[in-house]
């Protein structure tokens, strides 16, 4: 997802030895380095900034498709209904359909 290609590894500038001069250190060569340092950090910021985005995107994609689709659930009892009252109301439904026959064996 970089955009642009990364020119350096933390063990390149770990690594990176500079020639002294006179003064010291060459400031050409060190501004070079520098410039590539910079530009690669960026690269990784513009990439951290693409993946928030996308990040922040699929949330929201995903907390709208979750509201839309609802789970299927158990069958809705009547208000103020108990397992006691649905067995006694099968109860009820066997002795009307079956007889007292059922009962009586």
């Amino acid at each position: 997802m970089l955009s642009k290609k990364v020119k350096l590894t933390d063990k390149d500038i770990l690594e990176k030895e500079f020639k002294t001069s006179m003064r010291g250190y060459n400031p050409d060569e060190v501004d070079q380095f520098l410039d590539v340092i910079i530009k690669d950090y960026e690269a990784f910021h513009q990439a951290i900034e693409e993946l928030q985005q996308e990040n922040l995107r699929l949330k929201k994609l995903s907390e709208t498709s979750s509201s839309r689709v609802q789970p299927a659930s158990a069958p809705q009892q009547a208000v103020g209904s108990t397992n006691f009252d649905i067995l006694k109301r099968l109860s009820n439904l066997e002795r009307h359909v079956f007889g007292d026959k059922l009962y009586n064996e």
